[in-house]
């Protein structure tokens, strides 16, 4: 138990997004699923709110509140890798890169996100959009089972076989039932995979952008891709195309080679890659600390209209360290019926993020605004879905939003497992009423 009178308090309560500045009451930092029993069962007791924190970030900042209990995880981080099943435990404390590394000494992996100090937990309960998305689906279709303690403080299982609703609440209801202590994900063959970014300036975007919408519409389940645009340190815009093929090499070179000589990109920098160095290459762009405001929806056709905003844009970015990008999803996560799990959003589309970072809290306003007039310029092209993993404080509307027909559902599961709303430091569902 870490008290604010106490050394390394500050450091304990510091979350990613340095917009966030809340004093918890104490933050407790358990290293089993009996001592997040005990946490839960001591905050309630004393009536204390409770905000749980996994290993990684989240840009809204849950993870801390002001006079709660911060339930922080981090401390949790036992992996264990079965290849003879193909399967993993791993407790809720672990980032992607320390996952990664334990699956891939085995030759194996699963969908987690893009940047490996993400964390499994709050990636996994949102849905886990990643590289390998196209072929095996999202992080929380490759969920066999989670132990999580509920807001009564039991332990429970939930998997296919036991508490079915509640399995079926926690791919992609976030952390609304409970705290999840261990994830068992189903791995797949992984090694080497064809990846990097192909460059461009600006002035290309308009023919490239559309050749490469035609291009992954028709590609197979093995690649996936991302579009970014982002300013130079010199302050001139480009354009990234990033791929991950993760099927035979040589097949991937062939598919890869209308996309690659299309156009003469400033850089081409695909090739073979360990999986690992993939998922850590854009480490870089996210230090620690920095103040991030994020606006999101998802955007099923990439149309001239839409392109020609966004360009209009990209000049005004305040921040260099700033990005808009669009991530693909695609395949086998496209196809998984809408109701099969509480991630609603099964389309072939594009998750486009407004991703607005800086450094000096004197440019806050400015950054700010200018995201909110891009993502208001965008409305005409977008969904009125969002994937709640890029949500920030944006309000009940924008949650139900981001389960669109399934709230109800996940509302009655709600009543049933947390009837209280103990767990409300979230994205939150309320608990329905009947």
């Amino acid at each position: 138990m870490i008290w604010p009178d106490d050394a390394g308090y500050d450091e304990a309560r510091a979350v990613f997004n340095g917009m966030i500045d809340r004093r918890p009451l104490a933050v407790l930092q358990p290293v089993d699923a009996s001592d997040v029993v005990r946490c839960i069962e001591f905050a309630r007791r004393h009536g204390f709110p409770i905000s749980v924190r996994g290993g990684g970030h989240g840009v809204a900042g849950h993870a801390v509140g002001d006079g709660a209990i911060m339930l922080d995880l981090s401390r949790m981080k036992v992996v264990q890798v079965d290849p003879e099943t193909r399967t993993a435990r791993a407790e809720a404390g672990l980032t992607l890169g320390e996952f990664d590394r334990a699956t891939q000494a085995f030759g194996l992996a699963t969908t987690l996100g893009v940047v490996s100090v993400t964390g499994i937990s709050g990636l996994t309960l949102g849905g886990g959009l990643g590289w390998l998305n196209g072929r095996y689906g999202l992080a929380c279709d490759n969920l066999i089972s989670v132990d999580i303690v509920t807001a009564d403080g039991q332990l429970l299982r939930a998997s296919t076989q036991e508490s079915e609703d509640l399995f079926w609440g926690i791919r992609g209801g976030g952390g609304n039932f409970g705290v999840v202590t261990t994830f068992e994900y189903q791995l797949h063959p992984v090694d080497l995979v064809l990846a990097g970014v192909l460059s461009y300036p600006l002035s290309m975007a308009p023919r490239v952008l559309r050749f490469y919408d035609e291009f992954v519409k028709a590609a197979p389940d093995e690649l996936s891709t991302a579009v970014s645009f982002a300013r130079t340190p010199t302050g001139a815009a480009m354009l990234s195309i990033a791929v991950c093929y993760c099927g035979p090499i040589e097949e991937g070179e062939q598919l890869l080679h209308p996309l690659r000589t299309f156009q003469s990109p400033m850089d081409d920098g695909i090739q073979p890659l360990p999986y690992t160095a993939l998922q850590s290459a854009l480490d870089e762009r996210f230090p620690s600390g920095r103040l991030h405001y994020w606006k999101s929806g998802w955007l099923r056709d990439l149309t001239d209209g839409a392109i020609k905003t966004l360009l209009q844009s990209l000049p005004l970015m305040p921040s260099s360290a700033s990005s808009v990008g669009l991530q693909q999803m695609h395949g086998v996560a496209s196809r998984i019926p809408p109701s099969a799990t509480a991630f609603p959003h099964r389309a072939e589309q594009y998750d486009f993020l407004i991703l607005s970072q800086w450094s000096d809290p004197t440019e806050s306003d400015r950054n700010m605004a200018w995201t909110r007039a891009l993502f208001r310029a965008m409305q005409p092209y977008l969904e009125e879905s969002v994937y709640v993993n890029n949500l920030g404080d944006e309000g009940t509307e924008r949650v139900k939003a981001a389960y669109g027909e399934n709230y109800s559902q996940l509302a009655a599961l709600k009543r049933t497992f947390d009837p209280d709303n103990v767990f409300r430091a979230n994205q939150n569902v309320e608990p329905s009423l009947t």
